[in-house]
């Protein structure tokens, strides 16, 4: 009975024991776990960098990741997924940009490359001699050069203060879907609907040989069978190359104007795509008392309506690249822009992104409108009486929507009360 007394204590402190090793054994097992989780972001991003054949790429500049929805829609580029964004003061999870950019691009071996490389290989080189550009002080073409360098510094400033984290972000496929690229001039051009892009693919068609003059090319051919290609049909070494070799530029607009004008152009104009696509839905939705006529053809679509359909965030239909912004469409703070034109002043422009690239003599930008040739070109006289139709409250929310649009390219606020 004794040595039953002494030994049942002793049994108790083995059971102890044991409770306690067990309980620092999972304590352990769960922090180690814990660590692994932290830290598998960067085991994948090591295997990815060290493994063949993974669907993404670090390049120098511009690493390219997989892209998981490769399929373009049909004619008019619907994208159902499109979120409008909100002013970036009220929008904590807006999208995330890269820092700083610099103002020119150098050459990537301008140490060793040849003289034959280096003219094999046209660029911009606007702000390395302003003194000489334009025959003098205050030249046509110095004070293009500098207009370039203030709207760079005006890009790069307002992506470092919005969306500055993004050092070594990957670019997905869909973020250069709307890259054409010209293989033979060595550019890279994203098209902005409604800011002179059909000309500019036509300009592009004769620079890479499939044309003799850009009057030459009707419209359907510039859009449909332009033998280009886009930047996301290259494989992922191909694609980081030319975002890193070739000179990239677009050609933007002041984005009520252009937003007017898609809507002239899509919806007040004969339409087979716009009008069933888009116009049957914004009808069907926003418009009390619709006849039957109006729903089945989708003809007549306001532009109250049209407004009220661009700002719903559960928009019947999906975003179109023609009144999508910029800052979406050609991702301005992703890609290394060398040269931001302005429709605004486009034929001088233009002819001075020609002439500084290398383009024969002959070649000029064209200016003739082809879609509509009748109608009046959409201008800030037109575009102030449609935003006229509308109360303030309607304006201030367009002009959120494009708040990004208006930083990134410097344009003014168009209507005074807005804020």
């Amino acid at each position: 009975m004794c040595r039953r007394r002494r030994l049942l204590p002793v049994g108790r402190v083995k059971l102890l024991c044991s409770l306690y090793c067990s309980l620092w054994f999972l304590l352990l097992l769960g922090a180690g776990s814990l660590l692994i989780l932290l830290h598998l972001p960067d085991i994948a991003i090591m295997v990815q960098q060290q493994t063949p054949g993974t669907n993404s790429v670090v390049a120098p500049s511009w690493p390219v990741e997989k892209d998981f929805d490769t399929g373009h829609p049909a004619e008019g580029d619907v994208d159902r997924s499109y979120d409008p964004p909100q002013r970036l003061e009220n929008r904590a999870s807006y999208p995330t940009l890269r820092p700083p950019l610099p103002l020119t691009q150098e050459p990537s071996n301008a140490s060793t490359a040849s003289h034959e490389d280096q003219a094999s290989r046209p660029r911009l080189r606007l702000l390395e001699d302003l003194s000489d550009a334009g025959g003098g002080a205050g030249g046509p073409h110095q004070k293009l050069a500098l207009a370039q360098a203030i709207r760079r510094h005006q890009l790069r400033k307002t992506c470092a203060k919005y969306q500055p984290s993004v050092a070594n972000r990957l670019l997905s496929r869909r973020q250069v879907s709307r890259v054409y690229v010209e293989e033979r001039s060595r550019l890279l051009y994203c098209e902005v609907p409604k800011a002179g892009c059909s000309n500019w693919k036509r300009v592009l068609m004769v620079l890479g040989g499939s044309a003799v003059s850009p009057g030459d090319i009707p419209h359907e051919a510039a859009h449909n069978a332009n033998s280009l290609r886009r930047l996301d049909g290259y494989d992922r070494a191909a694609i980081a190359k030319r975002l890193h070799d070739y000179t990239k530029f677009l050609f933007v607009r002041e984005p009520f104007e252009r937003l007017v004008s898609a809507f002239r152009d899509k919806f007040e104009s004969p339409n087979s795509y716009y009008h069933p696509v888009f116009g049957r839905p914004i009808i069907s939705k926003y418009r009390a008392n619709a006849s039957r006529s109006a729903l089945r053809t989708g003809a007549g679509v306001t532009f109250r309506e049209f407004v009220q359909y661009l700002l719903d965030v559960h928009r019947p239909v999906g975003m179109d690249i023609h009144w999508e912004p910029v800052s979406q469409l050609c991702n301005p703070c992703l890609l290394r822009y060398n040269f931001i034109g302005k429709f605004e002043n486009m034929e001088e422009e233009a002819n001075f992104l020609l002439r500084s690239m290398g383009a024969p003599g002959n070649l000029s930008f064209p200016h003739f409108k082809d879609r509509n040739p009748l109608a009046e070109r959409t201008s800030s006289r037109i575009t102030q009486s449609y935003f006229a139709k509308l109360n303030s409250i309607e304006r201030q929310k367009i002009y959120d929507f494009y708040y990004m649009d208006y930083l990134m390219f410097n344009y003014p606020k168009p209507f005074k009360d807005l804020h």
